[in-house]
């Protein structure tokens, strides 16, 4: 692996298009959907002016915190299943809070591009159920009033499924309504694909989902949320304005770090820029957080 440029190359400052890995027989692939712009005080409230005057490569022109929206494909023989399901297709501006702007709509052209079709898909598994990661699992096909998955399941993490109710007092009843005829609830350390389990890691929301997938003696981590930005790898402590426990959420994030810097142990953020697939290095020579491809 080289080594990498403080600014790794202008890629912490713009989203990540389709990427792609091998683990064995197993093809894992990060699919786009779109992009969002974090405001960095707003998002990691522990961070201050000076942390980021310090980090210039993770902003970009306008100060904003860029991250990556999208999903996982994780393709076996002719099985596919997807992680997450991206934004959909809408845009959204928020006038304060975390949220400076976000998009989407990419994800069925990063499918077809990739050689895959929604109906192929067998399963949309979510990390959790915030609307950056249910978009085209509530919105139709283009043209259509059917949904773009019609033939998946969906899987959710049992606790997740079962605190659904703090998804409709934040307004989502429509999103619940839309998601329930097709899902299937999972429990921690169920294998749900060929070399794919679940693991349950509450903080984030209270059912927030991980997924370890394994093959040709590496394991990949998708994470979810438990990582926004690159920057958390060096600072575990600084949690998000999102998470639902930010203690909880800190004490997994530092588990979580120790994880991925063991050998064979690659990470998947789908927020983390254009630097989605890394591992965990701690030897002095840059930020910790080295793409895979780099």
């Amino acid at each position: 692996m080289a080594d990498l440029t403080v600014d790794q190359g202008g890629r912490l400052r713009r989203p990540a298009g389709i990427r792609s890995i091998r683990l064995g027989d197993t093809k894992v692939s990060y699919v786009p959907d779109g992009d969002v712009r974090f405001r960095p005080l707003d998002l990691l409230e522990d961070t201050t002016d000076e942390v980021w005057a310090a980090h210039p490569e993770y902003l970009d022109a306008t100060g904003q915190l860029v991250g990556s929206v999208g999903a996982l494909l994780v393709e076996h023989g002719d099985r596919a299943l997807l992680i997450d399901a991206g934004f959909g297709p809408q845009e959204h501006e928020g006038p304060q809070g975390p949220v400076r702007a976000i998009r989407g709509g990419a994800l069925p052209q990063g499918l077809a591009e990739l050689g895959r079709r929604p109906e192929d898909i067998e399963a949309v598994a979510f990390t959790h159920l915030h609307s950056d990661h249910l978009g085209w699992a509530c919105h139709p096909a283009p043209g259509g009033d059917r949904p773009v998955f019609a033939h998946a399941e969906y899987l959710i993490s049992e606790p997740e499924w079962e605190r659904r109710d703090l998804l409709e007092a934040q307004g989502m009843a429509e999103q619940v309504a839309a998601l329930a005829p097709r899902v299937r609830t999972i429990t921690d350390g169920q294998e749900i694909f060929p070399g794919v389990r679940v693991r349950v890691a509450p903080g984030h929301t209270v059912g927030h989902a991980e997924y370890v997938i394994t093959g040709g003696g590496r394991r990949l981590i998708a994470f979810g949320d438990a990582l926004h930005a690159p920057i958390q790898i060096d600072h575990p402590e600084w949690s998000s304005a999102f998470d639902h426990d930010r203690v909880r959420t800190a004490e997994h994030r530092r588990r979580l770090v120790a994880e991925m810097a063991e050998p064979g142990t690659i990470g998947f953020g789908v927020h983390l820029a254009d630097v989605v697939f890394g591992q965990v290095r701690h030897d002095g020579a840059g930020p910790a957080w080295r793409p895979l491809d780099a």
